[in-house]
């Protein structure tokens, strides 16, 4: 909104600029760190907020060694940048050593002004990735969904699955999960399914299904009220609420007769 407001009022374009992959993830890649939003979600949402420029850079340990006056002078010399909005804990370049008032001043020095956006608290706890994360860690959809401003999103291609679901009556959409994606905790969700522009409610399974001594985490999406094909499709799923935790159960009819409940369970949350 800051960034809208700022191009609006001084007749600029509105632009974002993003990586591909977090920086992390090359500084330091012995450390496992995922992504909350991908990229084409990202690029969908910023075009959906109005955003005019999206620009996705590949993060190199040649753009890591970057100073912050140098980074900058790329985005004036490439994007005619005149004004950059940033959070209270941003910072660019290398070490870091851009952060806002290094921005600032440089910014009095190369002729571009700096707006700081103050950061966000819900409950008096302040908005993050990290908390975010936690938040998913835990299962708890609603406080994702408090803290990001919108539903938690997962998406991928329908793959094959071993048609375990179809047997005990609840046919699955299987998808196997980016491994830099961040998933929310093992269990059963009720969730809204997204084919084309039809939305459906849902049942989603995330886990390795116990039950019969799986190993692979997967996400399995049980479309309520579907009839159709959609192997090979994007399916993409909405988080709303947390039904279960996984369970290992002693035979497939209890399996099933739980899945029954969960499917009534989601029904009812998801019409209300």
């Amino acid at each position: 909104q800051k960034l809208r407001q700022k191009a609006a009022e001084e007749n600029l374009l509105s632009g974002v600029v993003t990586f591909r992959h977090h920086p992390r993830l090359v500084l330091y890649p012995e450390v496992k760190l995922t992504y909350l939003t991908s990229l084409s979600e990202r690029i969908r949402l910023l075009t959906s907020l109005g955003v005019e420029l999206i620009v996705a850079l590949s993060f190199t340990l040649e753009l890591a060694q970057l100073s912050a006056r140098e980074f900058v002078s790329l985005l004036q010399r490439h994007l005619k940048m005149r004004a950059l909005v940033i959070g209270p804990d941003f910072a660019l370049g290398m070490g870091r050593g851009g952060d806002a008032s290094a921005l600032q001043a440089l910014g009095q020095e190369l002729n571009f002004r700096v707006e700081l956006v103050p950061a966000k608290e819900w409950r008096g706890e302040v908005v993050s990735s990290t908390a975010i994360r936690l938040a998913l860690s835990q299962g708890d959809p609603r406080k994702v969904s408090q803290l990001l401003g919108r539903r938690f999103r997962l998406a991928g291609q329908v793959i094959t699955g071993d048609e375990r679901g179809r047997m005990l009556g609840f046919p699955t959409a299987n998808i196997a999960p980016d491994l830099e994606q961040a998933l929310p905790a093992d269990g059963v969700y009720a969730t809204r399914a997204f084919v084309g522009e039809v939305v459906y409610k849902a049942v989603t399974n995330i886990g390795i299904r116990p039950t019969f001594g799986g190993s692979q985490r997967l996400i399995e999406v049980h479309l309520l009220d579907f009839e159709g094909e959609l192997h090979g499709q994007e399916l993409e799923i909405e988080l709303v609420e947390q039904l279960r935790g996984e369970i290992r159960f002693a035979s497939a009819e209890e399996l099933k007769a739980q899945i029954a409940r969960d499917v009534e369970g989601a029904r009812a949350l998801l019409s209300s």
